[in-house]
């Protein structure tokens, strides 16, 4: 590590005691004096099978959940890396009770049917952890996040459940690059290529199709977006909720931006600075099992309050509302989408990192990662410093010694509040209107805000909305109204990115507005509406839309409307309702689409 990274926060002791912190694994231990004890002498039992002696069963029994897939960038080194927190549990005192829940590549299921499988996979991750933790009697947990899902999905459980934990981003991946001798066009400034990360492929995909580059400079970015293992380099959803997580207090200061490897071209195993985030991140809980600090006492409206600032300042992406409201509701705190347009109408961009700039979470990490931001945040009066975190300390008590933004060497990742990237109200907005009665999320990401008035082209399903752009069918001018992807409808409110992405890389990104019931990736970047509730399965407005409607997109006033009078609309209501309802198969997908609420409350189904 190096000195910027060394703690002084973190209990180095190896004296917490089962009598101290009243584990949950008492049940299990107990005393021949005690009934207990001899109830529970199976359960003893079977972890004698498995390897504890009479010393390990009055030790703490310390959760870790490491969402795991070798199928993946993002989360297949969480293997090696909940070994290395096994190791550390065990060297300080207690026993590692291992769990792989689920975890869903967005990378791998964007554009096709697995997506649907994306949002859904948040809930079962939040519930196999859950199952997993109480089921076992454990006393505290260790969760890992990599992938979009998993890094939500490892913290919610935490929030529901309130037993003392903290959770450890896995570490975004480094950006690609493309060969010298692939590179056609140079930087007139001088400066290095930009560098490559998922939406430069998808991007691709859409310029392939409008006839603007050729297949083989797309398998070139194929070859090279992806240089080895880790979450999404850009600031796209991992990174965004890295940054929320860490915001929040329930990670560690400064871990949100270490990258999962050590360099590029990495494919196995954990980078030396992950490790030691990982031992130290153990260390942090026996700290936090000695102080009796619990989850709820971190997550509260105020730190609540920060998470968003920082999203906002970050350029993050639009499932952090998702996210956050679904965090939010599983600590009991009132939080409403709307609240997104308040806390944030002070809030500039402050980062220049892909999707809206040219830099990526490794550049963040050379600066000084989030701390940096944070510190210019504090500094400014955006954020409560005095919300308590994993370190026992509060965030104006971590960001005490870390260096001032003008006080570091020349950069352009990170700019400061008195001059930011974009001013404030030029990043996520809330919408209302008659398209979206409840409400609806535009991303700008910079951007000057929209006043965009087209007619609808309309399509029912994300695949043949991207056919007709892949085939030069949408217009100009136009608004491409995708509906039936929300969380009941698709069901599992896929991401858009395929068409959104297809929209920018065919030069219509200026051009098209795109409006949906489903969502976005974090690389969308456009004039992109998502989260329309209530949504089309619902009977909401965007299900009576028809090809040639007029529908505005007023951002300065925060509305989404379309011009047809109550009337028409109550005309086209009646004949909507004797549609025939899609009926989903048995299954994961048919228990969410009756359990799951509106996107409107974070799409959560508990």
């Amino acid at each position: 590590m190096s000195e910027a990274k060394k703690s002084k926060f973190y209990y180095e002791g190896q004296d917490i005691k089962f009598s101290e912190h009243k584990s949950s694994s008492y049940k299990l231990i107990g005393h021949p004096s005690d009934n207990s004890w001899a109830r529970y002498a199976t359960a003893r039992a079977n972890l004698r099978a498995v390897g504890f002696e009479d010393a390990d069963m009055g030790k703490p029994f310390i959760t870790v959940a490491a969402p795991f897939s070798n199928a993946m960038p993002c989360n297949h080194h969480f293997y090696d890396l909940a070994r290395v927190v096994q190791e550390e549990i065990e060297k300080l005192g207690g026993k590692a009770f291992l769990t792989f829940p689920p975890v869903i590549s967005d990378g791998l299921t964007n554009g096709n049917e697995g997506m649907r499988y994306s949002l859904i996979s948040r809930e079962y991750i939040a519930d196999s952890i859950e199952i997993m933790h109480k089921g076992y009697l454990a006393d505290a947990i260790i969760t890992l996040g990599g992938c979009d899902k998993s890094v939500p999905g490892s913290l919610m459980p935490l929030a529901r459940i309130n037993d003392i934990g903290l959770t450890l981003y896995g570490g975004a991946a480094h950006p690609g690059k493309l060969p010298d001798s692939c590179v056609k066009d140079k930087d007139p400034t001088g400066k290095p290529p930009r560098g490559l990360d998922p939406g430069s492929v998808m991007e691709g995909t859409g310029a392939v199709g409008a006839g603007i580059m050729d297949i083989e400079d797309l398998y070139n970015l194929e070859c090279h977006a992806i240089p080895g293992t880790g979450s999404c380099s850009a600031m796209f959803t991992s990174c965004t909720m890295a940054s929320v997580v860490e915001a929040l207090g329930m990670s560690l200061p400064n871990s949100a931006s270490t990258p999962a490897v050590d360099g590029p071209g990495i494919k196995s195993g954990v980078g030396i600075h992950k490790a030691e985030e990982a031992r130290e991140t153990v260390r942090a809980l026996f700290k936090l099992l000695k102080l009796k600090i619990r989850p709820r006492d971190i997550i509260t409206r105020k730190s609540i309050e920060n998470a968003i600032v920082v999203m906002y300042a970050l350029g993050g992406s639009t499932n952090g509302i998702l996210h956050l409201l679904a965090i939010a509701a599983e600590a009991d705190i009132d939080l409403d989408i709307q609240d997104f347009n308040t806390i944030s109408a002070k809030v500039p961009l402050l980062s220049n990192m892909s999707p809206h700039g040219r830099y990526h979470m490794a550049d963040l990490n050379r600066i000084g990662g989030l701390p940096v931001v944070m510190k210019e945040l504090l500094n400014a009066g955006l954020l409560h410093g005095d919300c308590l975190t994993v370190t026992g300390e509060t965030v104006a008590t971590n960001l005490m010694e870390v260096p001032c933004l003008q006080d570091l060497p020349a950069q352009e990742v990170i700019f400061p509040v008195s001059k930011p990237f974009s001013a404030p109200g030029n990043h996520i907005m809330v919408l209302k209107g008659n398209l979206a009665p409840d409400s609806a999320v535009l991303k700008l990401s910079g951007k000057d805000i929209p006043s965009f008035t087209g007619p609808a082209q309309v399509f029912d399903t994300e695949k043949n909305a991207f056919d007709a752009i892949m085939n030069g069918n949408i217009n100009k001018g136009s608004v491409l109204v995708i509906r039936y992807e929300g969380p009941k409808g698709s069901p599992g409110m896929p991401e858009q990115l395929s068409p959104g992405a297809a929209l920018v890389g065919a030069n219509l990104g200026k051009y098209v507005a795109l409006v949906t019931d489903g969502r976005f990736s974090g690389a969308s970047h456009g004039i992109m509406i998502g989260h329309v509730t209530p949504e089309a399965a619902d009977g909401g407005p965007i299900a009576l839309i028809e090809d040639g409607d007029v529908i505005t997109i007023d951002g300065k006033n925060n509305l989404l409307n379309v011009a047809l009078s109550d009337e028409e609309m109550t005309r086209r209501a009646g004949i909507w309702a004797k549609r025939e309802k899609k009926i989903f198969p048995r299954g994961v997908l048919a228990k969410y689409s009756k359990t799951v609420k509106s996107a409107h409350y974070g799409a959560t189904t508990s």
